[in-house]
Protein backbone atom coordinates (compact mmCIF):
# COMPACT_ATOMS: atom_id res chain seq x y z
CA UNK A 1 0.00 0.00 0.00
CA UNK A 2 3.15 1.90 0.85
CA UNK A 3 4.87 1.71 -2.51
CA UNK A 4 1.25 2.73 -4.58
CA UNK A 5 0.95 6.39 -6.02
CA UNK A 6 -1.17 8.90 -3.49
CA UNK A 7 -3.38 9.58 -6.37
CA UNK A 8 -4.48 5.41 -6.93
CA UNK A 9 -4.92 5.54 -3.32
CA UNK A 10 -7.55 8.09 -3.07
CA UNK A 11 -9.22 6.78 -6.17
CA UNK A 12 -9.58 3.74 -4.53
CA UNK A 13 -11.04 4.95 -1.89
CA UNK A 14 -13.42 7.02 -3.35
CA UNK A 15 -14.70 4.33 -5.72
CA UNK A 16 -16.36 2.52 -2.88
CA UNK A 17 -19.05 4.57 -1.06
CA UNK A 18 -21.66 3.65 1.35
CA UNK A 19 -25.35 2.54 1.07
CA UNK A 20 -27.77 1.87 3.46
CA UNK A 21 -30.47 -1.47 3.06
CA UNK A 22 -33.87 -0.39 3.45
CA UNK A 23 -34.79 -3.88 4.71
CA UNK A 24 -32.60 -4.02 8.07
CA UNK A 25 -30.88 -0.33 7.76
CA UNK A 26 -27.36 -2.09 8.02
CA UNK A 27 -24.71 -0.20 6.19
CA UNK A 28 -22.45 -1.29 3.66
CA UNK A 29 -19.84 -0.75 1.68
CA UNK A 30 -20.25 -0.91 -2.47
CA UNK A 31 -18.45 -0.20 -5.25
CA UNK A 32 -18.95 2.41 -7.79
CA UNK A 33 -20.36 0.41 -10.14
CA UNK A 34 -22.81 -1.58 -8.47
CA UNK A 35 -26.42 -0.22 -8.94
CA UNK A 36 -28.11 -3.43 -7.28
CA UNK A 37 -27.17 -5.27 -4.46
CA UNK A 38 -28.59 -8.06 -1.78
CA UNK A 39 -28.27 -7.52 1.94
CA UNK A 40 -26.44 -10.58 3.78
CA UNK A 41 -28.45 -10.23 6.85
CA UNK A 42 -32.02 -9.69 5.86
CA UNK A 43 -31.81 -10.66 2.06
CA UNK A 44 -33.76 -7.56 0.71
CA UNK A 45 -32.38 -6.51 -2.64
CA UNK A 46 -31.96 -2.76 -3.26
CA UNK A 47 -31.33 -0.78 -6.43
CA UNK A 48 -29.68 2.22 -6.17
CA UNK A 49 -30.49 5.52 -8.01
CA UNK A 50 -34.25 4.48 -8.69
CA UNK A 51 -36.56 7.33 -8.15
CA UNK A 52 -40.45 6.80 -9.56
CA UNK A 53 -43.22 8.81 -8.68
CA UNK A 54 -46.86 8.24 -10.20
CA UNK A 55 -47.45 10.48 -13.42
CA UNK A 56 -51.05 12.25 -13.95
CA UNK A 57 -51.88 9.58 -16.46
CA UNK A 58 -53.24 7.48 -13.67
CA UNK A 59 -56.09 9.30 -13.87
CA UNK A 60 -56.68 8.75 -17.41
CA UNK A 61 -56.20 5.30 -17.30
CA UNK A 62 -58.84 5.35 -14.41
CA UNK A 63 -61.09 6.94 -16.67
CA UNK A 64 -60.21 4.47 -19.37
CA UNK A 65 -60.75 1.61 -17.39
CA UNK A 66 -64.22 2.46 -16.10
CA UNK A 67 -65.19 3.38 -19.90
CA UNK A 68 -64.56 -0.35 -21.02
CA UNK A 69 -66.17 -1.44 -17.81
CA UNK A 70 -69.84 -0.04 -18.78
CA UNK A 71 -69.23 -0.69 -22.12
CA UNK A 72 -68.97 -4.41 -21.13
CA UNK A 73 -71.50 -4.14 -18.68
CA UNK A 74 -74.17 -2.69 -21.25
CA UNK A 75 -73.40 -5.37 -23.84
CA UNK A 76 -74.33 -8.03 -21.44
CA UNK A 77 -77.48 -6.35 -20.41
CA UNK A 78 -78.05 -5.52 -24.04
CA UNK A 79 -77.40 -9.15 -24.96
CA UNK A 80 -79.47 -10.53 -21.93
CA UNK A 81 -82.40 -8.17 -22.75
CA UNK A 82 -81.95 -8.65 -26.40
CA UNK A 83 -81.99 -12.45 -26.41
CA UNK A 84 -85.60 -12.52 -24.20
CA UNK A 85 -86.99 -10.05 -26.99
CA UNK A 86 -85.81 -11.70 -30.30
CA UNK A 87 -86.09 -15.49 -28.53
CA UNK A 88 -88.57 -15.52 -26.12
CA UNK A 89 -91.26 -15.74 -28.60
CA UNK A 90 -90.21 -18.25 -30.48
CA UNK A 91 -89.17 -20.77 -28.07
CA UNK A 92 -92.58 -20.22 -26.43
CA UNK A 93 -93.95 -21.09 -29.56
CA UNK A 94 -92.78 -24.04 -29.68
CA UNK A 95 -93.91 -25.74 -26.36
CA UNK A 96 -94.62 -24.67 -23.01
CA UNK A 97 -91.88 -27.07 -21.72
CA UNK A 98 -88.92 -25.42 -24.30
CA UNK A 99 -89.95 -22.10 -22.98
CA UNK A 100 -90.02 -22.75 -19.24
CA UNK A 101 -86.28 -24.76 -19.95
CA UNK A 102 -84.76 -21.69 -21.75
CA UNK A 103 -86.04 -19.42 -18.92
CA UNK A 104 -84.35 -21.52 -16.53
CA UNK A 105 -81.08 -21.64 -18.56
CA UNK A 106 -81.24 -17.60 -19.49
CA UNK A 107 -81.21 -16.92 -15.52
CA UNK A 108 -78.40 -19.61 -14.32
CA UNK A 109 -76.46 -17.83 -17.49
CA UNK A 110 -76.95 -14.71 -16.67
CA UNK A 111 -76.46 -14.82 -12.75
CA UNK A 112 -73.49 -16.04 -12.68
CA UNK A 113 -71.82 -14.14 -15.94
CA UNK A 114 -73.01 -11.17 -13.96
CA UNK A 115 -71.60 -12.26 -10.33
CA UNK A 116 -68.04 -13.58 -11.59
CA UNK A 117 -67.82 -10.16 -13.45
CA UNK A 118 -68.79 -8.26 -10.62
CA UNK A 119 -66.22 -10.48 -8.50
CA UNK A 120 -63.47 -9.78 -10.93
CA UNK A 121 -64.33 -6.16 -11.67
CA UNK A 122 -64.35 -5.05 -8.30
CA UNK A 123 -62.68 -7.31 -5.52
CA UNK A 124 -59.09 -6.33 -4.53
CA UNK A 125 -56.85 -8.51 -6.69
CA UNK A 126 -54.68 -8.74 -3.71
CA UNK A 127 -52.37 -6.68 -1.21
CA UNK A 128 -49.25 -7.69 -0.82
CA UNK A 129 -48.53 -9.01 3.17
CA UNK A 130 -47.20 -5.93 5.65
CA UNK A 131 -44.18 -6.66 7.45
CA UNK A 132 -41.95 -5.48 9.82
CA UNK A 133 -38.80 -3.38 8.08
CA UNK A 134 -36.34 -0.57 7.96
CA UNK A 135 -34.61 -1.48 11.39
CA UNK A 136 -32.12 -3.92 12.33
CA UNK A 137 -33.79 -4.92 16.07
CA UNK A 138 -37.45 -6.05 14.14
CA UNK A 139 -35.96 -7.48 11.39
CA UNK A 140 -34.72 -11.27 11.69
CA UNK A 141 -32.15 -12.98 9.44
CA UNK A 142 -33.73 -13.84 6.18
CA UNK A 143 -36.91 -12.33 6.69
CA UNK A 144 -36.89 -10.21 3.46
CA UNK A 145 -35.42 -12.56 0.77
CA UNK A 146 -35.49 -11.87 -2.24
CA UNK A 147 -37.54 -8.46 -1.31
CA UNK A 148 -37.82 -5.48 -3.22
CA UNK A 149 -38.50 -1.64 -2.60
CA UNK A 150 -41.41 -0.31 -4.25
CA UNK A 151 -40.42 3.28 -4.70
CA UNK A 152 -44.30 3.99 -5.72
CA UNK A 153 -45.96 2.71 -2.46
CA UNK A 154 -43.00 3.55 -1.11
CA UNK A 155 -43.35 -0.31 1.28
CA UNK A 156 -41.48 -3.90 0.65
CA UNK A 157 -42.55 -5.36 -2.29
CA UNK A 158 -42.69 -9.53 -1.98
CA UNK A 159 -40.75 -11.73 -4.45
CA UNK A 160 -43.79 -12.33 -6.87
CA UNK A 161 -45.62 -9.07 -6.46
CA UNK A 162 -45.71 -6.06 -9.15
CA UNK A 163 -46.82 -2.72 -8.90
CA UNK A 164 -50.09 -1.53 -11.09
CA UNK A 165 -49.53 2.23 -12.28
CA UNK A 166 -52.98 1.90 -13.74
CA UNK A 167 -54.28 0.92 -10.19
CA UNK A 168 -51.50 2.59 -8.10
CA UNK A 169 -50.75 -0.30 -5.69
CA UNK A 170 -49.04 -3.16 -5.62
CA UNK A 171 -50.71 -6.93 -6.49
CA UNK A 172 -49.57 -9.75 -4.86
CA UNK A 173 -49.29 -12.96 -7.58
CA UNK A 174 -50.24 -10.43 -10.12
CA UNK A 175 -51.15 -11.92 -13.74
CA UNK A 176 -52.24 -8.76 -15.67
CA UNK A 177 -54.13 -5.47 -15.61
CA UNK A 178 -56.93 -6.22 -17.39
CA UNK A 179 -58.95 -2.77 -18.94
CA UNK A 180 -62.28 -4.60 -19.77
CA UNK A 181 -62.87 -5.22 -15.63
CA UNK A 182 -61.19 -2.22 -14.54
CA UNK A 183 -59.08 -4.37 -11.85
CA UNK A 184 -56.02 -5.90 -12.47
CA UNK A 185 -55.85 -10.02 -11.91
CA UNK A 186 -54.23 -11.06 -8.92
CA UNK A 187 -54.02 -13.61 -6.11
CA UNK A 188 -58.06 -12.24 -4.82
CA UNK A 189 -59.36 -12.40 -7.77
CA UNK A 190 -57.76 -14.65 -10.25
CA UNK A 191 -60.04 -17.81 -9.58
CA UNK A 192 -63.19 -15.07 -10.01
CA UNK A 193 -61.89 -14.01 -13.40
CA UNK A 194 -61.16 -18.00 -14.62
CA UNK A 195 -64.93 -18.23 -13.69
CA UNK A 196 -66.34 -14.90 -15.66
CA UNK A 197 -64.21 -16.64 -18.42
CA UNK A 198 -65.99 -19.92 -18.17
CA UNK A 199 -69.35 -18.47 -17.62
CA UNK A 200 -68.87 -15.62 -20.68
CA UNK A 201 -67.80 -18.73 -22.27
CA UNK A 202 -70.68 -21.33 -21.97
CA UNK A 203 -72.92 -18.10 -22.22
CA UNK A 204 -72.16 -17.17 -25.76
CA UNK A 205 -72.17 -20.54 -27.18
CA UNK A 206 -75.72 -21.04 -25.84
CA UNK A 207 -76.38 -17.35 -27.46
CA UNK A 208 -75.44 -18.07 -30.51
CA UNK A 209 -76.99 -21.77 -30.76
CA UNK A 210 -80.23 -20.21 -29.64
CA UNK A 211 -79.95 -17.62 -32.00
CA UNK A 212 -79.32 -19.53 -34.87
CA UNK A 213 -82.37 -22.05 -34.01
CA UNK A 214 -84.60 -19.02 -33.69
CA UNK A 215 -83.38 -16.97 -36.49
CA UNK A 216 -84.29 -20.26 -38.41
CA UNK A 217 -87.76 -19.94 -37.51
CA UNK A 218 -88.10 -15.63 -38.26
CA UNK A 219 -85.87 -15.66 -41.39
CA UNK A 220 -88.29 -15.72 -44.63
CA UNK A 221 -88.14 -18.99 -46.83
CA UNK A 222 -85.72 -18.82 -49.28
CA UNK A 223 -86.09 -18.60 -52.78
CA UNK A 224 -83.61 -20.52 -54.53
CA UNK A 225 -83.06 -20.47 -58.56
CA UNK A 226 -82.56 -23.77 -60.29
CA UNK A 227 -79.43 -24.77 -59.79
CA UNK A 228 -79.77 -28.57 -61.51
CA UNK A 229 -79.90 -31.41 -60.71
CA UNK A 230 -77.20 -32.75 -58.23
CA UNK A 231 -76.08 -35.64 -59.69
CA UNK A 232 -72.52 -36.20 -59.89
CA UNK A 233 -71.37 -33.16 -57.83
CA UNK A 234 -68.86 -30.89 -59.45
CA UNK A 235 -66.69 -27.89 -58.66
CA UNK A 236 -68.36 -25.76 -60.47
CA UNK A 237 -71.74 -26.98 -59.58
CA UNK A 238 -70.73 -26.42 -55.76
CA UNK A 239 -69.99 -23.32 -56.53
CA UNK A 240 -72.77 -22.10 -58.06
CA UNK A 241 -75.13 -23.66 -55.42
CA UNK A 242 -73.55 -21.58 -52.95
CA UNK A 243 -73.78 -18.72 -55.05
CA UNK A 244 -77.47 -19.24 -54.98
CA UNK A 245 -77.87 -19.66 -51.63
CA UNK A 246 -76.03 -16.46 -50.42
CA UNK A 247 -78.44 -14.27 -53.39
CA UNK A 248 -81.30 -16.50 -51.35
CA UNK A 249 -80.00 -15.43 -48.04
CA UNK A 250 -79.45 -11.52 -48.81
CA UNK A 251 -82.45 -11.01 -50.97
CA UNK A 252 -84.26 -12.35 -47.58
CA UNK A 253 -82.36 -11.25 -45.03
CA UNK A 254 -83.79 -7.33 -46.57
CA UNK A 255 -87.85 -8.58 -45.52
CA UNK A 256 -86.41 -9.61 -41.99
CA UNK A 257 -88.04 -7.95 -38.99
CA UNK A 258 -86.51 -6.22 -36.37
CA UNK A 259 -86.60 -9.38 -34.11
CA UNK A 260 -84.69 -11.05 -37.37
CA UNK A 261 -82.37 -8.64 -37.15
CA UNK A 262 -81.12 -8.58 -33.67
CA UNK A 263 -80.97 -12.40 -33.95
CA UNK A 264 -78.47 -12.28 -36.69
CA UNK A 265 -76.10 -9.79 -34.71
CA UNK A 266 -76.58 -11.78 -31.11
CA UNK A 267 -75.44 -14.57 -33.44
CA UNK A 268 -72.09 -12.39 -34.98
CA UNK A 269 -71.31 -10.74 -31.35
CA UNK A 270 -71.52 -13.88 -29.61
CA UNK A 271 -69.47 -15.84 -31.97
CA UNK A 272 -67.18 -13.30 -32.75
CA UNK A 273 -66.85 -12.80 -28.56
CA UNK A 274 -66.49 -16.49 -27.97
CA UNK A 275 -63.44 -16.94 -29.79
CA UNK A 276 -61.61 -14.23 -28.26
CA UNK A 277 -62.91 -15.59 -25.10
CA UNK A 278 -61.49 -19.02 -25.63
CA UNK A 279 -58.34 -18.18 -26.82
CA UNK A 280 -57.63 -15.93 -23.24
CA UNK A 281 -58.96 -18.76 -20.90
CA UNK A 282 -56.63 -21.30 -22.93
CA UNK A 283 -53.93 -19.24 -21.96
CA UNK A 284 -54.97 -18.37 -18.63
CA UNK A 285 -55.39 -22.54 -17.84
CA UNK A 286 -51.72 -22.96 -19.93
CA UNK A 287 -50.20 -20.12 -17.33
CA UNK A 288 -51.76 -22.19 -14.45
CA UNK A 289 -50.89 -25.34 -15.46
CA UNK A 290 -47.28 -24.24 -15.96
CA UNK A 291 -47.14 -22.60 -12.35
CA UNK A 292 -46.24 -19.07 -13.95
CA UNK A 293 -47.94 -16.20 -14.15
CA UNK A 294 -48.28 -14.04 -17.54
CA UNK A 295 -45.85 -10.83 -15.79
CA UNK A 296 -43.67 -14.12 -14.39
CA UNK A 297 -43.26 -15.23 -18.03
CA UNK A 298 -41.46 -11.26 -19.27
CA UNK A 299 -40.09 -10.74 -16.18
CA UNK A 300 -36.14 -12.50 -16.04
CA UNK A 301 -35.56 -13.48 -12.72
CA UNK A 302 -35.42 -16.96 -11.90
CA UNK A 303 -36.32 -17.07 -8.59
CA UNK A 304 -39.59 -16.15 -9.80
CA UNK A 305 -40.30 -18.94 -11.28
CA UNK A 306 -42.15 -20.86 -8.93
CA UNK A 307 -42.26 -24.41 -9.98
CA UNK A 308 -42.26 -27.05 -13.13
CA UNK A 309 -45.60 -27.51 -15.06
CA UNK A 310 -48.06 -30.15 -13.40
CA UNK A 311 -51.57 -30.85 -12.77
CA UNK A 312 -51.03 -30.11 -9.24
CA UNK A 313 -50.88 -26.47 -10.06
CA UNK A 314 -54.46 -26.48 -11.42
CA UNK A 315 -55.40 -28.67 -8.43
CA UNK A 316 -54.14 -25.79 -5.81
CA UNK A 317 -55.23 -23.03 -7.83
CA UNK A 318 -59.04 -23.98 -7.67
CA UNK A 319 -58.71 -25.03 -4.35
CA UNK A 320 -57.59 -28.33 -4.15
CA UNK A 321 -54.53 -29.48 -2.80
CA UNK A 322 -54.68 -33.07 -3.54
CA UNK A 323 -54.74 -34.94 -6.21
CA UNK A 324 -58.17 -36.33 -8.06
CA UNK A 325 -56.42 -39.70 -7.74
CA UNK A 326 -56.21 -39.41 -4.22
CA UNK A 327 -60.03 -39.90 -3.94
CA UNK A 328 -60.38 -43.04 -6.50
CA UNK A 329 -60.44 -46.59 -5.05
CA UNK A 330 -57.68 -47.83 -7.08
CA UNK A 331 -55.26 -45.29 -5.96
CA UNK A 332 -56.18 -45.47 -2.50
CA UNK A 333 -55.92 -49.40 -2.16
CA UNK A 334 -52.24 -49.44 -4.17
CA UNK A 335 -50.21 -48.57 -1.36
CA UNK A 336 -51.49 -51.26 1.23
CA UNK A 337 -51.27 -53.77 -1.72
CA UNK A 338 -47.58 -52.59 -1.57
CA UNK A 339 -46.77 -52.72 1.75
CA UNK A 340 -48.21 -56.98 2.02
Amino acid sequence: MADLPQEHIISTVIEGHETTCWGCGLRLLLTSNSSTFKCGWCGAITYEDVHKHESSVFRWRRLRDRCFVCVLVGFMLFIICGGVWAVYPVVFSISYFCGMLHSIITVILSISTISTFSLAAFKCAGKPPSILWGSYPVVEKGHLENYTFCNYCSKPKSPRTHHCRSCGMCILDMDHHCPFIGNCVGAANHRHFIAFLTCAVVSTVYVSIISVYAGYRVWPPLQYKSIGPLNGISRGLALRALKEIILALLGSAAFLSARGLVLVYLFVASVSLEIGLIILLWQQLCYIYEGETYLSLLNSQISERPGKKDCQNLFRFFGCPYSVLRYLPNARNAPKRHKK
